[in-house]
This record gives structure tokens, sequence and C-alpha cells, in this order.
């Protein structure tokens, strides 16, 4: 389904969001604050445009996804990235060898994300971080009134004339629906073996940036 709609994922979801994804990049960049020397691992990559904004001097970004359509296209866009194909729940990466694990609007997607989440926890270093960015609950009564009908009505609508593929974007807004609160989240986190496991809303709730952090020996 991604494959189909790698060259235009990227703009399409800057339309849908009215160009909100940009801001919620800037807000993960800075919950990672990734410095020289470190790995930062961004999974569910899509095209790279979630992985760019960690590059800085020094930093190793890898983006890895589970659509090669997708990383083909990331490719050509970003050769300064390292594209990797990866399963988030069979990660192709060693024990403790990454800074920080990050994956934006990708863990709906994965069938056992409860698995995921403890295949970031293994990959990560003594005392890395794991930051998702992901939809979640609107708490504001007018406000979740209103974003539920953009969802059930207009989200559809718009993704008819912006995508090649609507049912890829009549799923988005099944899955967002269909997805556990911030608060079961962050239950999942400390599950997996995550500590100081958090949340910050964004957009009124429309988005929660999650963080924990990986036991330092």
């Amino acid at each position: 389904m991604f494959d189909t709609v790698a060259e235009s994922y990227d703009k399409t979801n800057d339309l849908l969001s009215f160009g909100q994804d940009r801001i919620w990049r800037k807000k993960v960049l800075k919950e990672v604050n990734p410095v020289s020397g470190q790995t930062i691992l961004d999974l569910a990559a899509g095209t790279g445009s979630s992985s760019i904004v960690f590059k800085k001097p020094g930093v190793r970004v890898i983006a890895s996804d589970f659509s090669k359509g997708m990383l083909e296209v990331g490719k050509k866009r970003h050769p300064e990235l390292e594209f990797v194909f990866a399963d988030a729940t069979k990660l192709p990466f060693e024990n403790n060898s990454v800074d920080a694990v990050t994956i934006s609007f990708g863990l709906r997607n994965v069938q056992e994300p409860k698995v995921a989440l403890k295949e970031m926890l293994r990959v990560l270093k003594p005392g890395g971080k794991v930051v998702i960015c992901e939809f979640s609950k609107v708490n504001v009564p007018v406000i979740k009134q209103l974003y539920g009908f953009y969802l059930k009505r207009i989200l559809p609508r718009l993704s008819s004339l912006l995508a090649k593929n609507q049912g890829a974007y009549e799923y988005l807004a099944e899955s967002i629906i269909a997805w556990p609160s911030q608060q079961q989240l962050v239950s999942w986190l400390s599950e997996a073996g995550f500590e100081n496991a958090q949340y910050k809303n964004a957009s009124f709730g429309v988005v929660a940036i999650h963080s924990g952090k990986k036991a330092a020996k």
C-alpha cells in the first residue's frame, strides 16, 4: 500500500495536516536532541522526511522502513542519509547499538506494536532514549468533535483528490480512531521495560510525543 503512494506521500501529508507535520517534526527533534557522535535510528522513516531533521555534523542517521518503495524514493531525495529495510518487530541491528530510536506516525502500522517496543529497547544503548510521535486522543470537547468530523468526513474526500491511493488514507483515519490513548501507550512503554515513560500533547492531543529511557548500567 505504501509503495504505491511513495512519490506523493510527503506532499499529501503536508496538505492533509495543513503544514502541522513540520511543527511536529521540530518537536520530535527537540525531544531527541542529537549530538555529535550519536547514532539515531528512525523507524517507519518512509522517504526520510522525518529522518533528515536529525542530520547534524557528526550524527549518524539510519532511516529504516518496511516499504521498499518508500526507501527507493528516499534514497533519491536524501542521498546523505543511510536507508535500511527493516521490520520493526525484528530489527536487523545489534543489541545496545544506537543512542536513540524514534518513530513518527508508524507504530500504528506495526502489526505487533508491543513487540516493536521491546525491539527498540533491545537495540538502544544503556541510557538511550525512545521518542514516539503518533496521532492520539483529543480531550478538549469542541476540538474533539471537530477533529472527529475531519477524520470521518473531510479526510477521505481530501485524500481522494490528493492521493493516488485513496484506500491508504481511508485506512489512516480508521487506524487513528482505533489507536489507544496517551496513557495506554505510556503503559505499553513501561511494560516493555522503558523507564520514565511519559508524553507531551501537541495540537491539543491530535498528536502525542511519547518518550522513555533504557536503564543505564
